[in-house]
């Protein structure tokens, strides 16, 4: 058990934690969320040690052992990748390297063969004959294959030292599991994986995450950081966000009696319970919610953005044709060939690549900012489109002095200050930070600039590249609606499950061999036993 007392921790005159008391116990997921900013990835520094409150204290169970994942990707560059897994748990590392030395020496003493003793069987209480096994098969399912669990880690890539990095932080059964943004840079077998893994773990877990999905499937208690208090809800990320939103719709119902409010409250605490035993934790989550009053829950102080996506026109018949697309990468690593697909008026089109790399090609192309190696493509006559580019493609957009009133009056019909001003603080760029240099934006705030600039174009059909990166929880949650309510066609990816879910009804998976293409939802897409057999031909026909 690890327990947060009178926790406190400001910045200047910026309170983050004030007065924080919390006990995280055995048996729960608690996912941690709040806005951008608000210190969720600082809290998880405080219950590590890692930074020290200004008052009050973070205590842990004797004898138990904390994991965290660690965010510097280079630190183990030196060493092979099972043995950085292995190193999860320093002291049976230490153990290792211990007897290792000593089996090494050639004047072997009898007071070696004593502590070589003492170091054996120490190491075979803590299993440590399984060590290099249970390591590997954290690695494979992570999808870290064996041809590379004796490479150096120099020589992984960025997404694969993150993977190695995980399967460190999980490795040995640690007592409590810190982690923060675990399913960063993770596929989708790979995430499904690590869901699985963590909703039958029976220690504590304590996970900051952006992504909806995940943060149901796995927890069994929310962690709100709110007007600089750490509050605990039970329940799943799901029943925190809808229950907050009908908490706030009942506080601005003044004439609703009071009655009525509990009432209402507790036939949605009902409805949840019993939803609760559909999940994966079912017999933990039901019990909480059993427990909960009506006063737990509260509104949030949350701000939504409002995104919105109106088209000038409607869309014809004729929206994109593409036929026998081909692309190889610079590196000659070829993308895709003889691509041929049709967009219909009502597709919402998730693209899907083990290559993210594929898929930001093909949209690429798509908006005219790369060519093909052959093939074309081509756009109906009624077609306005609006690209969001991914992370590398949309800096060159803010390499300007300009401040975000004239950035954005760039991109508007209408040039008048207040409409602009207006538009931005619904984007909330409010007050001063509307005169914000475009230079000087952070990677979220780059993300609300461009939804932006394709909602002022008024485009039919939107193309994007990964949308949800960088994004706080509420700007997800807005612009997942908004792409729900779009009357044109949608083209796009992301890594966000629920995004993808709620969005899409058709998927096209784009292998070097050929694609997959199915009028299906996504869930029913990662289900269906024919399209695993179909993608398994296909990249079995690339080896």
């Amino acid at each position: 058990m690890i327990t947060v007392q009178n926790v406190s921790l400001r910045y200047g005159k910026r309170v983050l934690f004030d007065d924080v008391n919390i006990k995280f116990t055995p048996g729960n997921c608690y996912g941690v969320i709040g806005a951008n900013g608000a210190g969720k990835s600082t809290f998880l520094k405080i219950l590590s040690g890692e930074i020290e409150p200004q008052t009050g204290s973070v205590s842990i169970t004797p004898g138990e052992r904390m994991s965290v994942l660690k965010q510097n990707q280079s630190a183990y560059d030196e060493y092979p990748v099972l043995q950085t897994v292995i190193m999860g748990n320093q002291r049976l590392y230490d153990i290792m390297q211990e007897k290792d030395m000593l089996y090494a020496k050639t004047d072997f003493t009898d007071a070696d063969g004593e502590r070589a003793a003492e170091l054996e069987a120490e190491f075979a209480e803590m299993n440590g004959w399984d060590a290099e096994s249970d390591a590997a098969a954290l690695l494979s399912g992570l999808g870290i294959k064996e041809d590379m669990h004796y490479a150096q880690m120099s020589d992984l890539n960025g997404s694969e030292k993150v993977r190695v990095l995980l399967a460190q932080a999980l490795f040995g059964n640690p007592d409590i599991l810190l982690l923060d943004e675990p399913t960063n840079n993770l596929d989708v077998e790979s995430s499904i994986w690590l869901e699985n893994f963590l909703a039958n773990f029976t220690n504590t877990v304590i996970v900051v995450s952006h992504d909806r999905h995940f943060l149901d499937q796995v927890c069994t208690q929310i962690v709100d950081i709110d007007f600089s208090k750490v509050k605990l809800f039970a329940g799943n990320y799901s029943f925190w966000y809808e229950s907050s939103q009908l908490a706030l719709k009942q506080r601005q119902d003044q004439n609703k009696k009071v009655e009525d409010k509990r009432k209402e409250l507790e036939e949605f605490i009902r409805r949840f319970s019993a939803n609760a035993s559909k999940s994966k934790q079912a017999t933990s989550r039901a019990k909480l919610l059993e427990k909960l009053t009506i006063d737990d829950i509260q509104p949030s102080s949350r701000k939504y953005p409002y995104i919105n996506f109106k088209p000038d026109r409607e869309v014809g018949d004729q929206i994109l044709t593409v036929e026998n697309l081909s692309y190889t990468a610079e590196d000659g690593t070829k993308l895709f060939e003889n691509l041929s697909f049709r967009v219909n008026r009502e597709d919402k089109i998730f693209f899907y690549s083990r290559d993210g790399l594929a898929v930001t090609a093909l949209f690429d192309i798509l908006a005219g900012e790369r060519k093909a190696n052959s093939g074309e493509f081509k756009w109906g006559i009624t077609i306005t489109q609006a690209y969001f580019p991914n992370d590398a493609g949309r800096d060159k957009y803010f390499q300007t002095d300009l401040n975000l009133v004239d950035w954005l009056r760039q991109y508007s019909a209408e040039k008048d200050e207040s409409f602009i001003r207006g538009f931005l603080g619904r984007m909330l760029f409010s007050g001063e930070e509307s005169l914000k240099k475009a230079t000087v934006l952070s990677g979220g705030e780059k993300v609300r600039c461009m939804l932006s600039r394709m909602m002022l174009s008024g485009a039919n059909v939107v193309v994007l590249d990964e949308p949800t990166n960088h994004l706080d929880l509420e700007s997800i949650e807005a612009e997942n609606r908004g792409l729900i309510d779009f009357k044109g066609p949608v083209l796009f990816t992301s890594h966000d499950h629920q995004f993808v879910q709620t969005i899409a009804n058709r998927i096209i998976e784009i292998t070097p061999n050929g694609i997959i293409d199915k009028l299906m939802t996504y869930d029913d897409y990662l289900a269906d036993a024919r399209v695993k057999q179909q993608r398994e031909e296909l990249y079995a026909a690339v080896v």
